[in-house]
């Protein structure tokens, strides 16, 4: 699409915005992951670090501004699966909620991190031009 880059650059408060705040959605399980390693813990750490990798790919493959007609929360719901997958998976590795000092209703935190679904979901990249 001509002019698709020219539209993108002009929007990088935007395209930081994508980058930056889904990848701050993972990093805890980037350090979580040196610290496994630090532990001898390498199967976990290793675990841990490839998850991580898979959302920076995911982040990245799926901007909005690669995908402009794409409604945002179907480009959100791969990395929201990994970001569920990445919670259990420390859960696991934990030994369960109780090890890590939680409860069942400690879930409920999670529900505002699914506001972006309602707040942006139906919009597309070229919807907010």
């Amino acid at each position: 699409m001509p002019g698709t880059k020219d539209k993108a650059m002009n929007r990088k408060g935007e395209i930081i915005g994508w980058i930056a705040g889904w990848l701050g959605g993972f990093i805890w399980l980037g350090l979580l992951s040196v610290v496994w390693l630090f532990q001898d813990k390498i199967r976990d750490g290793m675990i841990g670090i490839m998850v991580f990798l898979v959302a920076i790919i995911a982040i990245i493959s799926t901007a909005p501004w690669k995908h402009p007609n794409t409604k945002y929360w179907k480009l959100m719901l791969p990395i929201y699966l990994l970001f569920f997958i990445s919670i259990a998976l420390c859960i696991y590795l934990y030994g369960g909620l109780e090890n890590m000092g939680l409860k069942w209703t400690s879930f409920f935190w999670i529900i505002p991190c699914l506001i972006p679904f309602i707040t942006a979901g139906n919009r597309t990249w070229n919807s907010n031009v």
